[in-house]
């Protein structure tokens, strides 16, 4: 944790409050922090709340007595309950008080201009845009932007943020996926120069959380309450998001009381769509990319036998058909399985069927990629800059990275991992480049799924919303 905070009141205001944390994330020193403390600008408040037996997580919001464990207390030799369920983000116990801050209120600057970026909106975009800014504006307590896959999200949000910055707000941007918020924030950084910005994420560099600007994953938001003026939850239907309730939790004590929550999404679940139907949540649609072509439709490729022969480390003649026949040889390959050990097991077959085709050189290299790989940002990186002919990747790369001239295959399309949400989103990443939006997506199955039918009936309707702008 980084200590390196100015002394001064502001400072610490801004670095301290909106924040609920145990003494060792205060990102300050230790003496510092007992000054504080000694003085009461910091307050104590407990970790795990106990009312008559019944315990509750003040961080995560848990109630559930199966994720609550007792412990042997080497300091004060007691068992105390500690909480399970968030026990990734630091130990939350009985014995350990949260802090708050209790000194003056944070105080942050008014932006004139704090746009930097240069780039114009499309017709589709800019509608969105206003509508978007409009909620901020009106102080909206929550507003959903229907957005398909490329159709420029980020950009549609700034001057929505730009609304905010002009009257001092602070803004926290999330997502459940680590990978957006690594791809988000150079952008935003370019696009708001002026504006003081951090990324928080595991393993992340920058872990003060003292900015006017937070880009986050969905996780580090328990650490924050009542602190944010705009919420930003993109990719909000993305696991595990939409079936955690830590996750909802964290995000509705980060807001202020009078704050707005935007919602970006591409595919968004059903309990959204019922309250659009029902007019509990306005929203504005976008059904089409910002270079105004239409999204790729899959095509089904049937394999018979296909779940034997991936397991025994063979591919079928499908996919081996599809390759060679592909309309531009040139593009780089995104290949989807549904598990990490097929994904590895298959990178020494597809790699030397890729050089037998002439797909890669022997030069060129193809990875595999998933979630805890500890080299994962660097391969993707590398395959963004063209570094790598092909990736293998589960479905961590089915959101929120771009990649400019990609096709995409799935192997094993009717895998239960592959649900309608996932297999849309991964249909997403090819075709995003006004250079080339055609990219070809290909499913190659042996079952066919009602998830795979309705992913593609989705981008299908889309795409008849879409012809009509």
């Amino acid at each position: 944790m980084d200590k390196q905070i100015p002394l001064s009141p502001a400072h610490l205001a801004q670095a301290l409050s909106g924040k609920r944390i145990l003494e060792e994330e205060a990102p300050i020193s230790s003496a510092c922090f007992q000054v504080l403390r000694s003085t009461k600008q910091v307050l104590p408040i407990p970790a795990i709340e106990n009312k008559k037996g019944i315990l509750k997580c003040i961080r995560c919001g848990n109630t559930a007595m199966a994720y609550f464990s007792e412990y042997p207390c080497g300091i004060c030799r007691k068992n105390h309950f500690y909480c399970r369920n968030c026990i990734q983000m630091g130990r939350m116990s009985e014995c350990k008080p949260l802090y708050i801050w209790n000194g003056a209120a944070a105080e942050w600057p008014e932006h004139a201009s704090p746009l930097t970026w240069e780039g114009e909106l499309t017709i589709a975009q800019s509608r969105a845009a206003a509508s978007l800014e409009k909620a901020v504006a009106k102080r909206m307590p929550s507003y959903l932007c229907w957005a398909v896959c490329g159709s420029g999200k980020t950009e549609m949000l700034f001057p929505a943020i730009t609304a905010a910055l002009k009257r001092g707000d602070r803004i926290a941007l999330a997502s459940p996926r680590v990978d957006v918020i690594r791809e988000l924030y150079p952008r935003i950084k370019k696009a708001f120069q002026d504006v003081s910005l951090e990324a928080l994420y595991g393993g992340s560099e920058q872990r003060t959380g003292k900015t006017q600007f937070i880009l986050a994953t969905t996780h580090q938001l328990m650490r924050y309450h009542q602190a944010f003026d705009l919420l930003i939850i993109d990719e909000v239907d993305a696991f595990p998001y939409y079936i955690d309730k830590s996750l909802m939790h964290a995000s509705k004590q980060a807001v202020k009381k009078q704050a707005t929550t935007l919602y970006l999404t591409a595919t968004p679940r059903k309990n959204f769509r019922l309250q659009m139907k029902l007019g509990k949540l306005p929203y504005v649609f976008v059904p089409l990319r910002y270079h105004g072509h239409l999204l790729p439709v899959p095509t089904y490729q049937f394999s018979f036998s296909l779940s034997r022969q991936l397991t025994n480390k063979k591919l079928p003649k499908t996919f081996l058909t599809w390759l060679i026949h592909r309309q531009n040889p040139k593009r780089q390959l995104l290949l989807f399985v549904p598990e990490i050990e097929m994904a590895q097991a298959l990178k020494e077959v597809i790699s030397r069927l890729l050089l037998k085709t002439a797909v890669i050189s022997a030069s060129e290299e193809l990875e595999v990629v998933f979630a805890a790989d500890k080299d994962r940002e660097a391969k993707i990186n590398q395959f963004r800059e063209r570094k790598l002919r092909a990736l293998i990747t589960t479905t961590i790369l089915e959101r929120g990275v771009t990649f400019p001239s990609v096709d995409v295959a799935v192997l094993h399309a009717g895998h239960d991992v592959f649900n309608e949400a996932a297999l849309v989103q991964i249909a997403g990443r090819a075709g995003r480049s006004a250079d080339d939006p055609s990219g070809e997506v290909a499913f190659f199955y042996d079952g066919k799924t009602d998830a795979m039918e309705k992913a593609r009936q989705m981008i299908l309707d889309m795409n008849q919303r879409g012809k009509k702008l």
